[in-house]
């Protein structure tokens, strides 16, 4: 079923949202970007005349009750950006009483889900890989269907619209959706926001088609990697992975992030993109230096800062962002693409010294969105790194989800949007 053809009218709609929102000390919410995201869906169901049942999880509880993680502190964010009172249940698994007495035009959050272990359906207490966590998985399975039938039952019809966890077969996002027939189930406008923007870049594509990969590690890319090899014009790899790619041609890279043991994957790629004619781009150069606090993103005391060629770093510098050579060369690889995916900073761009490498990727994605690219730009770094240089607006779609997306780029299936398109 299509929202759009979808009278909510006199009937109870539960929603998947995605409210796990960043909170500061004092459980206040710093960025509303997801609650905004999801209000095109809620609104709907409060303007059709229906009564709007959230649900949602926040951090990682691992199924035990968190007061720090209690979605109660974000009911006055989602009041003011929805414009009506929200009701809040303090139990996901036992709010039929708050759920009765909801109205048309009423609107109820539960509680954090992942205060359930089934709805994550991992075994508790067992210890993976042994005959008792089978035997508790299989247990476990049986108890995510019961979770997911008992939040089904506060309901008429079914909207899933969190794309960041759609990449999981959990009992909110795909399981429950068994509990309703296929005139009541649906995927709210996020979600088919985000499938179209998907779909545009992986079988709509405008050539030339340029994909950005960065971040530390090629093996956590690879599978996207090899899918992308056979779709793109040009990919660009950049980040922490670059030093991987030197070393595996004997270069020197100091004391560089490297995974030693994917030096043959490294060379793989780089195979791969000849028999493919994708042209591979590869920074050359590298900004270091020789004191980075990794946990505060800050260079330390008198630590020096020196652009080195990528492949002839001295010991004891770490490289840290793209240097001025390889920035140059990015933009160019980008300038006149019609086609664009940004997966992954460029650099430490946390750290102000180390940022105009990623500056760079997003100048020249802007620009050539400006002359009719269309942009994607996807995962927690890339999209924190557009919002930063204050790109947001200037570029074709940032997507809400991290790891969804790079599984849906990958071209896997996702559990949540099989569960609602079959």
């Amino acid at each position: 079923m299509n929202i759009d053809q979808f009278n909510f009218a006199g009937k109870k709609a539960i929603v998947r949202v995605d409210f796990n929102v960043p909170l500061n000390e004092n459980g206040v919410v710093t960025d509303e970007t997801r609650i905004k995201g999801a209000l095109p869906t809620l609104k709907k169901v409060l303007a059709d005349g229906g009564a709007l049942i959230m649900m949602s999880h926040m951090g990682k509880p691992k199924g035990k009750v968190k007061k720090e993680l209690s979605l109660s502190q974000i009911v006055k964010n989602v009041s003011d950006n929805l414009g009506v009172e929200v009701k809040f249940a303090g139990d996901c698994a036992n709010a039929d009483a708050e759920v009765a007495a909801l109205k048309p035009g009423e609107a109820l959050l539960l509680e954090n889900l992942r205060f359930y272990p089934e709805e994550e359906g991992k075994p508790v207490g067992v210890e993976k890989g042994t005959p008792e966590y089978e035997e508790a998985k299989k247990e476990m399975k049986g108890r995510q269907k019961d979770f997911a039938k008992k939040l089904a039952s506060y309901a008429d019809c079914y909207v899933m619209d969190a794309f960041g966890t759609a990449h999981r077969k959990h009992a909110s996002t795909a399981v429950i959706a068994d509990y309703f027939d296929a005139d009541n189930k649906m995927l709210g406008y996020l979600m088919e926001k985000e499938v179209n923007a998907v779909d545009n870049v992986l079988n709509n594509i405008k050539r030339p088609f340029v994909a950005i990969m960065g971040g530390s590690k090629v093996s956590s890319k690879i599978g996207i990697i090899e899918n992308l090899l056979g779709k793109v014009d040009k990919l660009i790899l950049c980040g922490g992975m670059t030093y991987t790619f030197a070393k595996a041609h004997g270069g020197e890279i100091g004391d560089s992030i490297v995974e030693l043991d994917k030096l043959d994957v490294a060379l793989g790629v780089e195979k791969m993109a000849a028999e493919k004619g994708v042209e591979l781009v590869l920074g050359t150069d590298s900004v270091c230096c020789t004191g980075y606090d990794f946990k505060t993103f800050s260079v330390k005391e008198g630590a020096q800062i020196k652009v080195f060629p990528s492949n002839a770093i001295e010991a004891g510098w770490d490289g840290l962002d793209a240097g001025p050579e390889s920035r140059e060369k990015f933009a160019a690889a980008i300038e006149g693409a019609k086609t664009i995916l940004w997966n992954g900073p460029a650099g430490c761009f946390e750290c102000e010294e180390f940022t105009p490498g990623s500056r760079a990727i997003g100048d020249a994605i802007a620009k050539a969105t400006a002359e009719g690219a269309f942009s994607l730009i996807g995962g927690g770094d890339s999209v924190a790194c557009v919002n930063k240089f204050g790109l947001a607006d200037k570029v074709s779609y940032i997507s809400t989800g991290g790891g969804a997306l790079l599984e849906a780029i990958e071209g896997k299936v996702l559990p949540g949007i099989a569960a609602i398109k079959g």
